[in-house]
């Protein structure tokens, strides 16, 4: 067996050429039924999508964080995150995080890529990494995520002309894969949500990534609330209560965690430390006292 570093040196070797990977059975049947059972209500509950793109024949939950506290296993899975260090800044968020529960008789989903609130010309590096969780086996039939490899390099003008890719791309893979397994794959990836031919729904979550320095699709502050409290240092951060020095995302001239928690000291974190490091080396001040957030 691989060891770790080299499972995920081989998983972003394939991010890298063609744009996505696949982990397959990155949770076990159990962490899948007990998320499936926190959602259910909210699937019970919810409506059909607004538009075509949401799916006018699926059901989209949001604000995971929220309402299914299982999920976090899927948003901070190490594996995950490991592939996501590599290829984002130090204190990236989770920009979005929903399920999807496409039914039978949902169509395709136009072709699209995720950071495309992001407007710079192509090619370019991707300012997140997206990921889709199987609750289901996604097969060939069932509406599976259909992926263009290698198309996260793509420049602006689509090869072969368009807009974008058309429907029946030959260049389109289905990317199939059993419940608990994880498609982790670029911002500037062109994919979409395949239609479902079969007679049964199909579950998947999406928790999205962003660099440090973009606009979360979720205002997850709003979204998950006082929730925060309960999870782990890490989602919290990815959440937004973190600096990214040399002081993006203070809140009153502090940190934001003091949000959570009033007795949390940057100082015994090492984040004022950072905060001054970075803005000293940045503007040539190396050895200059300059402020940071808490700094005093």
């Amino acid at each position: 067996m691989p060891t770790p570093a080299l499972a995920i040196e081989s998983h972003l070797a394939e991010l890298r050429e063609q744009g996505y990977t696949v982990i397959e059975g990155a949770v076990d049947q159990a962490t899948v039924d007990g998320f499936r059972a926190e959602l259910q209500p909210y699937l019970d509950a919810g409506p059909f999508g607004r538009n075509d793109f949401e799916g006018y024949r699926s059901k989209r939950v949001y604000a995971l964080l929220a309402k299914t506290p299982s999920v976090a296993a899927m948003v901070e899975h190490p594996v995950v995150l490991a592939i996501v260090d590599e290829m984002l800044l130090p204190n990236y968020l989770l920009s979005s995080n929903l399920a999807i529960d496409v039914h039978p008789g949902e169509t395709a989903q136009d072709f699209h890529f995720d950071d495309g609130g992001i407007r710079m010309p192509r090619p370019r590096a991707a300012a997140g990494v997206s990921t889709i969780w199987a609750m289901d086996d996604f097969t060939d039939d069932n509406g599976a995520t259909e992926v263009i490899p290698g198309s996260h390099l793509w420049g602006s003008e689509i090869p072969g002309g368009g807009g974008s890719p058309g429907e029946g791309d030959e260049r389109a893979v289905t990317v199939t894969m059993p419940a608990g397994s994880v498609v982790v794959f670029s911002g500037t990836l062109w994919h979409r949500g395949g239609a479902n031919l079969s007679g049964t729904t199909r579950l998947g979550v999406t928790p999205q990534y962003c660099e440090p320095w973009a606009r979360q699709l979720e205002n997850m502050i709003l979204a998950v609330g006082p929730k925060a409290a309960d999870y782990s240092a890490r989602i919290q951060a990815m959440l937004g209560y973190s600096i990214h020095p040399p002081f993006m995302g203070y809140v009153d001239g502090r940190h934001p965690l003091r949000s959570l928690d009033d007795r949390y000291d940057p100082a015994e974190t090492g984040d004022n430390e950072m905060s001054r490091r970075f803005w000293e080396e940045d503007r040539g001040l190396v050895g200059r006292s300059r402020p940071s957030p808490d700094s005093g």
